[in-house]
């Protein structure tokens, strides 16, 4: 019998996501034992400054890398959002999953959308991408830092530290919260996360094994979409340092690309799309990043 060791994170939606994969894993490969490796990170620790104060999203990661490298877990999963563009030597990508919804959520227990927010409300997000949209639509309002997983967040929330809160909606779905969503906030007024809503599983680049038995999951529309989103924020040099949004959506054998960069300082925001053969992500992403810097989006990043 194989045995498949998958490294997680602690958090319920962290093993939510591995106990899907796992799942999906054993329905694929009868007689496949699948065993959780769950860890603690970086990020996962430290919750009272920011990502990009601490190093970014890469601090989901390390820990369960090393894990892969010691031989103590032959693969890991992640949301694919969390994964910084380019991977550390000696790892790959071995699936990409179907896409959940892509879209934030409002999360409010008094009001039902953002333009009911009164003047000057309190808005809890840590995503530098999330405050500058906040700010392109409702400079009034007070945006504070939040970190911790979904329940630690909802909690805060029924606690009345915010009059609302932004998180994913796929997050939400996924721990069975969808009746905490008053609204989606969809594109094109406001874009999600590159990558936001897909699970990944990374493993060893040398590990073909794992990958012939992971890459059975990999989802080809998801796929595509998400490599033009990482390509655009690629030459961005985006990072949870830079706000920068991207959704790219299949239409028929096209793919159209939306993109932003924005200032969650002042609410600043470029917007740029395009379209392109589905054949080719990579070169839609580079052609949307190269309109985003024409607009001025490079300082905007530098600042």
């Amino acid at each position: 019998m194989t045995i498949l060791r998958i490294a997680t994170r602690k958090s319920p939606l962290a093993v939510w996501q591995t106990e899907h994969v796992a799942s999906r894993l054993r329905a694929a490969h009868p007689g496949l034992q699948v065993e959780l490796v769950p860890l603690s990170t970086r990020g996962d620790e430290i919750l009272d400054r920011s990502l990009a104060a601490i190093g970014g999203k890469g601090l989901f990661l390390k820990e369960l890398e090393i894990a892969m490298q010691r031989g103590d877990a032959d693969c890991a999963v992640h949301s694919l959002k969390d994964v910084p563009m380019q991977l550390e030597p000696g790892f790959a990508l071995a699936a990409i999953l179907a896409r959940a919804d892509y879209a934030d959520a409002f999360v409010s227990n008094h009001f039902l959308h953002l333009d009911e927010l009164p003047q000057g409300a309190c808005v809890g997000t840590s995503s530098l991408r999330r405050q500058a949209q906040l700010r392109a639509l409702r400079p009034d309002l007070q945006l504070r830092d939040l970190r911790g997983n979904v329940n630690t967040r909802l909690a805060k929330l029924d606690a009345g530290d915010y009059a609302a809160i932004v998180l994913a909606c796929a997050g939400l779905t996924r721990l069975g919260f969808d009746a905490r969503i008053r609204t989606r906030l969809d594109a094109p007024h406001w874009l999600p996360a590159p990558a936001q809503g897909a699970i990944t599983i990374e493993c060893r680049h040398d590990d073909a094994a794992t990958q012939a038995l992971c890459g059975v999951l990999d989802d080809a529309a998801t796929n595509t979409c998400v490599r033009a989103e990482r390509a655009m924020n690629l030459a961005l040099h985006g990072s949870c340092h830079v706000p920068v949004a991207a959704l790219a959506t299949l239409q028929g054998e096209r793919l159209l690309l939306q993109g932003l960069v924005g200032s969650a300082r002042d609410g600043q925001c470029v917007r740029a799309q395009a379209e392109a053969a589905m054949t080719t992500p990579e070169a839609l992403g580079i052609t949307v990043a190269d309109a985003l810097l024409a607009q001025g989006a490079r300082a905007l990043i530098d600042g």
